[in-house]
């Protein structure tokens, strides 16, 4: 190869360029001569990788344009003949391949062709000739770099005709004679295929197929080729595929949302092809700010030229997120990790030119979403793309120089120099947004090796002013980008030519360029309609939007009913009005909605569907098989059949039976109502005769297809002595090397009745019947092990009875020994709360209607009485025995209905139910477990609170503290409590002191359970928290801003016994107000509190039980109120008594005698008394309790107690004893000897005095103490009288007797009404009347005034006398009358029929209520 090379500087502000010939040597000894169109551009695509080799060294193995390597040949072909174009290609990125048909773009879809590709390995397959097919084809190969081309003709000949002409006879081309091939079928059967995916952005995903090839020809493999929404997928940096050995892997290393879509792979053979696809779902995966929009997605770059490229994108789903506000583009230079951002603020819209880009370099790019959280992750990264220009190809020209050479150059390269280019033509809009339009014209005729350039100027139309675009750039191609123009507006454009010599005229105008206006996100879709598709899946359909305004594609949105939790179905957009939603769960309920997108955004929300519950669309079953007869009487056979293994997504509700004789084709229902088991008599049928029989199944979907009609049964009555075959055989907990099967009893036993049956298994397509159990067994159900793992068996049962063995039921389906994958086995456990044993099951499988069974012995267990209790939820079902009984153990097995078998069993000793019923007893009495012993914490106010936490305590949980075995209240202001969800037991002491120094304990009772925990505070520990808890309480009332209690209330015992309650105040101002309380009503004190020295007290008069209670005072303001209380009874009420004790006992003086009418009472003065102290009186060593004969009272000032009526007996030594918690004070008094000669003496002088007193003459009532009448008046002063003997009644006027005569009237009516009646009355009757009522134990005497008066005058004052009542002295001595004593008896005492004398209230020095009579 020879190279002539010739180069020339130029040195412009605006450009610099090297120029260089290419002169390459060809063949020209080929058969025919490669068109000179493609030798150019081959030429020119090496000058331009030169030029990229020269500018970036870096990029040398990322930049290359498509090359071929090896090119097509034509080819002569027969008619019904296959022919394969071949051809090798290479370039970075991939090239894209298409295949063009005489100029014309293949269609692939049609069947008729083959594409292949693999590794730049390209080929085109016509599978069967036919004339049509003559034409040339095109292969070309285009990536960001370039593009390259390869032709061949194919020429189809009609067999054994000569050949014809053609328009591409001229080419060389090749004409195999190939035979007619028969290709072989090769049936692909998918083994595992691949399920629906739902991954998150960055992770990984695998997909893999295995399938059999029947036949498997090592040299005719199948070609696995993977789709993604039917767009083929080759080995790519995001993309795996390996195939072999009958598996094939795709995998995707690191998922995007542009991973997402429908997967299809397609085996492809010569005799056909085999697919299977399945949904990739990609979400979003978590963002760097929360709430932040999900990433942009499918990047693609667009006009890319030397110095801008148009990027676009497709917005991402917002269903749980805000509105996109706009969106950064960010680029990175090839062969740098440096990436920068393009946009100063976000655009609203998914498009985006990229200018400043330099030429040659090629960049990545990439688009993050903002919202008004924050900026989501950066999509996947385009692929690179170069910024060329790409009409450079253009400006190249190739001279043939003759023989074997060519010389490419540019065209101004060539030509003289010293002339401006002429004007440039054609110019026009090949793209326009609403703020840029691409601008194309053509190159005005250049021959000069002076570098040329462009201006571009625009108008607005209607303005006549011309504007110049770029003043800082020159612009080299025929191609540049106008940014900046005001949407929705018409614009004219021209442009300008120019070198170093000159500028060209202007070009004509552009036509007029209208921006596109925008016009807003499409409208929302239509009506939405869901169905059912699978168990997992729902068809979605709706209506495109009415307004597409460039539609996108749409966003579909899921939601379980009710919830309002929308979720997205896709998160790349779905071009059609179809979607298939997967990955649903099974029985749930959904409503759907989808949004429509554009480059704009989204649209609104359609209306919601109609809500859906996600399940197999129902179909008929399948036909019933295995016919089987069970018994028969010469007149009638009873059939049984096994249920279709298909039941169409419905329970089976009926069968249908038909009935024909053999070798005939007609059949007969047998019946006109459906069956509804599986167990029919067919009735009236011929005896001797044969009969088939077909069964139909029948489900809400409708009748199923017909079974294969059963085998030949002759209608002969059976006579044997042995059973009937057993029917209906049933598999469950089927395990790798055991199963259980259970079956039905025949129904003809034969002779006599069934003793037993054996269990006979084979394996599946063998005749050698093994015997499971030696001795027959008597239930119906049997756990046969000893089997081989993945084998596969049939089973057959056979009855027993005394005569023999019976026949053999028809032999069962096929069952493998192989667990389900996932496979749980029965647990049994003592429940450690409650103590009840319970069986656990969870479910591997679970569908819609399948529920559990619980069986004892392989019996339903429907008996719940006993305290059984069935509990299920979700996959997991539990057997709890509340109560249960030695009498439990046996086999309890759980069977999951409508799952592919799913069961399991567990076997529970009589020993090891009692191990678990001791146990059981054990959690029901246990010992509560503690999380936190016993801890305390000090809070606001330096309140102490004492917590600790069980690990569990109920509603129902009891507990008590202890402060030194000293059990705390906690009543006000003390507060006690618990929380049952954190097990959280808590005493809050108000007022933590020194006294509280000791040990703290917790006593907690649960149900049955009982738990203790203790504190020690003493020493260092205990003072610490001690001055930690009055920092708090003082920083409390320092940071407290309103009215508040310094002090709380506390009981105050004077040192006179007085007792009181006291509480400090602070904070206070002259508004403040103090109330006092006691059960909530209002105590008004004598004196107010006294506010100012910040001390208030209440007196509690006569403190005693009767004072008790809820104190309670408050103190307020505007600022706010305060509250303190006290419950005075308990602890504090014995705390004030034990208070008065000690004071009052150390007051306490010696006892004194003070005799009263009914005995002799001693008395003990002290400074205060109360029936609730601790006092106790000593008759000698003997307590003296309150009773008749011993009255114990007192009053404030003293204590007392009397001794009625004494005698001999109560003489002795008296003591009273006045105890508080520290001391003991004592008091004697000797009542013996004179002492109690004289207090008896004196007690009977008091008692004879007071039965005077009690007998005497009185005057009960009815006298007034002045009288008022007019003359001639009747008066009539009347009075009751009383006293024992009756007494004597006499009337004084002014000191004389009254005598009784016609005009004064005494009378006496049975000794108790007496009156003086003055008739006539006259002035000479007034005066002053004495009534005197006298008996021996004296009497009184009462005065009247009588005032009369005339008729006329003025009714005069009259005053009462000063003693209007006087006593009468009893006559001495006193006669008591006395009891007829006993003669023993040696003291005399009052008579007990006598009247008790009332008792006084005081003694012989006590002042009478009536004054003496005066003498």
């Amino acid at each position: 190869m020879s190279i002539l090379m010739r180069s020339g500087h130029y040195n412009h502000e605006y450009h610099h360029k090297q120029s260089q010939y290419v002169v390459k040597e060809y063949s020209s000894s080929e058969v025919v001569k490669d068109d000179y169109k493609h030798k150019a551009e081959s030429r020119i695509q090496g000058v331009v990788r030169k030029k990229m080799v020269e500018k970036h060294v870096r990029e040398e193995s990322m930049i290359r344009g498509p090359k071929f390597l090896a090119r097509l040949r034509s080819h002569t072909v027969f008619e019904n003949t296959p022919v394969k174009l071949f051809c090798t290609v290479e370039g970075y990125p991939t090239p894209l391949v298409k295949w063009y048909k005489d100029g014309v773009i293949l269609d692939i879809s049609s069947g008729n062709y083959l594409v292949e590709a693999n590794v730049g390995l390209h080929s085109l397959e016509i599978l069967k000739c036919s004339t049509d097919d003559t034409a040339q084809y095109t292969v070309v190969a285009a990536n960001s770099h370039g593009q390259a081309s390869s032709q061949a003709s194919v020429i189809v000949k009609r067999f054994k005709q000569e050949e014809e002409s053609s328009v591409y006879a001229w080419l060389p081309y090749t004409t195999p004679m190939l035979p007619k091939i028969q290709y072989t079928k090769i049936n692909i059967t998918f083994v595992e295929k691949f399920g629906p995916v739902f991954a998150t952005e960055g992770e990984s995903a695998t997909l893999t197929a295995t399938m059999t090839l029947s036949p498997n020809l090592a040299n005719l493999q199948p070609d696995a080729q993977w789709y993604r929404d039917d767009t083929r997928l080759f080995d790519s940096k995001w993309v795996k595929i390996e195939t072999g050995r009958g598996v094939t892997t795709l995998t995707l290393p690191h998922l995007y949302k542009d991973d997402e879509g429908l997967y299809t792979l397609r085996m492809v053979t010569k005799g056909g092809t085999a697919e299977h696809g399945a949904f990739v779902s990609v979400s979003d995966g978590p963002s760097p700010v929360p709430e932040a929009p999900g990433a942009p997605m499918d990047i693609k770059i667009h006009d890319a030229n030397r110095d801008y490229v148009i990027v676009s994108w497709k917005p991402p789903n917002t269903t749980t997120e805000g509105p996109i506000l706009g969106y950064f583009v960010d680029k990175c230079e090839v062969g740098t990790e440096n990436w920068s951002q393009c946009n100063d603020h976000p655009i609203k819209i998914c498009k985006y030119p990229v200018p400043g880009l330099f030429e040659g370099h090629s960049y990545y790019f990439r688009v993050r979403a903002v919202n008004s959280h924050g900026i989501s992750k950066p999509s996947r990264m385009s692929e690179p793309i170069a910024a060329l220009d790409p009409t450079e190809f253009e400006r190249l020209h190739a001279k043939k120089l003759g023989g074997k050479l060519d010389v490419v150059s540019y065209h101004d390269d060539l030509e003289a120099e010293g002339k401006p280019p002429g004007a440039p033509s054609g110019m026009y809009a090949s793209e326009t947004d609403r703020t840029y339009v691409v601008l194309s014209w053509k190159a005005p005729a250049y021959s000069n090796k002076a570098p040329m350039w462009y201006y571009i100027e625009k108008c607005m139309v209607d303005s006549g002013s011309w504007q110049r675009v770029n003043t800082q750039v020159p612009v080299r191609s025929p191609r540049y980008a106008v940014f900046d123009l005001a949407e929705g507006k018409q614009y004219l454009f021209r442009v300008l030519s120019a070198n170093m010599y000159g500028t060209s005229e202007p070009s004509e105008p552009t036509e007029q360029i209208y921006t596109q206006e925008l016009k807003g996100v499409p409208s929302a879709p239509g009506q939405v309609i869901a169905t059912r598709e699978t168990d997992t899946s729902v068809l979605i359909q709706w209506a495109p939007p009415k307004e597409p305004n460039n539609l996108i594609g749409y966003y579909i949105d899921q939601c379980v009913k009710g919830s309002k939790d929308w979720m997205s179905a896709n998160h790349k957009p779905h071009k059609s009005t179809k979607f298939v939603v997967s990955g649903l769960t099974k029985g749930e309920t959904y409503v759907f909605r989808v949004q429509a997108i554009n480059e704009l955004g989204l649209s609104d929300e359609s209306q919601e569907s109609s809500p859906l519950t996600v399940k197999a669309a129902l179909t008929p079953p399948s036909a019933p098989y295995d016919i089987a007869l069970l018994n028969c009487d010469g007149h009638s056979m009873v059939l049984n059949w096994k249920k279709p293994l298909h039941s169409g997504g419905a329970n089976v509700k009926e069968y249908y039976v038909d009935k024909r004789h053999s070798g005939t084709t007609m059949w007969r229902e047998v019946h006109i109502p459906s069956v509804k088991e599986r167990l029919y008599k067919v009735e009236d049928l011929k005896e001797g005769a044969t009969y088939q029989f077909q069964v139909y199944a029948a489900n809400i979907a409708g009748l199923g297809s017909a079974s294969k009609h059963s085998a030949d049964f002759t209608c002969n009555a059976w006579t044997m002595p042995e059973p009937g075959p057993p029917f209906d055989l049933t598999f469950c907990e089927v395990r790798d090397n055991s199963l259980v099967v259970e079956w039905h009893k025949p129904v003809y036993s034969g002779s006599g009745s069934i003793t037993g049956y054996h269990v006979e298994y084979a394996k599946k397509g063998s005749s050698d019947w093994t015997t499971a159990n030696e001795t027959a067994v008597s239930h119906r159900f049997l756990k046969v092990t000893g089997l081989e793992e993945h084998s596969t068996y049939v089973f057959r049962i056979r009855a027993v009875n005394e005569t023999g063995v019976g026949m053999a039921s028809m032999p069962s389906d096929p069952v493998t020994a192989k667990a389900l994958p996932g496979s749980q086995e029965v647990s049994c456990v003592v429940e450690e709360k409650t103590g009840d044993i319970v069986l656990s099951f969870e479910s591997c499988q679970l569908n819609e209607g399948s529920h559990f069974v619980w069986k004892k012995n392989y019996k339903e267990i429907t008996d719940f009485s006993e305290g059984v209790v069935v509990k299920t939820e979700g996959h997991l079902s539990k057997l709890i025995f509340k109560h249960a009984h030695k009498e439990d153990f046996g086999t309890y097995s759980i069977a999951v209905t409508n799952t592919d078998g799913v069961s399991a069993s567990h076997t529970i000793t009589a020993e090891e139910l009692q191990k678990m019923l001791t146990l059981s007893y054990d959690i029901r009495h246990p010992i509560i477990p503690l999380k936190t012993e016993l801890a305390y914490k000090i809070l606001e106010r330096g309140r102490m609170r004492f917590w600790l936490q069980a690990e569990a305590i109920s509603s129902n949980v009891t507990y008590k503290f202890f402060a030194n075995n000293k059990e705390l209240s906690g009543a006000d202001p003390n507060k006690m409590g618990h929380d049952v969800s954190t097990g959280v037991i808590e005493f809050i002491m108000d007022h933590f002191t020194e006294e509280n120094e000791g040990t703290f304990t917790c006593q907690i009772t649960d149900g049955g359970g009982k738990g203790q925990s203790s504190l020690v505070l003493i020493g260092d520990a205990f003072k610490a928290a001690l001055a930690e808890a009055d920092y708090q309480r003082r920083e409390y009332i320092r940071v407290k801003e309103g009215p508040h209690f310094s002090e709380f209330l506390t009981v105050h015992v004077g040192d006179d016994c007085s007792v009181s309650l006291v509480c400090k105040v602070a904070n206070l101002k002259k508004e403040s107000e103090f109330h006092w309380f006691r059960e909530d009503t209002e105590i008004i004190p004598d004196v107010k509190p006294d506010l100012g020295s910040g001390v208030c007290k209440l007196p509690i008069k006569l403190f005693s039980l009767k004072t008790a209670g809820i104190y309670k005072a408050t103190i307020s303001d505007d600022r706010g109120k305060d509250m303190s209380h006290i419950d005075i009874s308990g602890q504090i009420f014995d705390d004030a008594i034990n208070k008065i004790n000690q004071l009052a006992g150390a007051s306490a003086a010696e006892l004194v005698i003070n005799c009263t009418a009914t005995g002799i009472q001693l008395q003990c003065h002290m400074k205060y008394y109360t029936s609730e102290m601790n006092i106790t009186w000593m008759h000698g060593e003997s307590k003296l309790s309150h009773s008749e004969k011993i009255m114990i009272g007192g009053t404030p000032a003293m204590a007392t107690m009397e001794v009625i009526e004494p005698t001999d007996k109560d003489k002795g030594l008296y003591s009273i004893i006045i105890t508080d918690p520290e001391n003991t004070h004592k008091r004697t008094l000797d009542l013996s000897g004179e002492v109690y000669e004289k207090a008896y003496a004196e007690f009977q002088k008091l008692k004879a005095e007071a039965y005077a007193e009690k007998n005497r003459g009185k005057v009960v009532g009815g006298l007034p103490d002045v009288v008022t009448i007019m003359e001639k008046k009747t008066l009539s002063l009347t009075c009751t009288v009383c006293g024992d003997p009756k007494p004597q009644v006499s009337w004084l006027k002014n000191g004389a007797d009254v005598e009784p005569d016609d005009q004064y009237v005494v009378s006496l009516d049975q000794g108790r009404f007496a009156s003086l009646t003055i008739k006539g009355v006259s002035m000479d009757d007034s005066g002053r009347y004495t009534m005197i009522v006298q008996n021996k134990y004296g009497g009184e005497s009462v005065d009247i005034v009588v005032s009369a008066y005339r008729q006329g005058e003025k009714i005069p004052e009259a005053k009462p006398t000063l003693t209007p009542k006087t006593i009468i002295p009893p006559k001495l001595p006193i006669e008591i009358p006395q009891p007829k004593a006993p003669a023993s008896a040696h003291q005399p005492a009052p008579s007990a029929h006598s009247p008790t004398p009332p008792k006084a209230a005081g003694g012989r020095g006590a002042k009478s209520p009536t004054p003496s009579r005066r003498k």
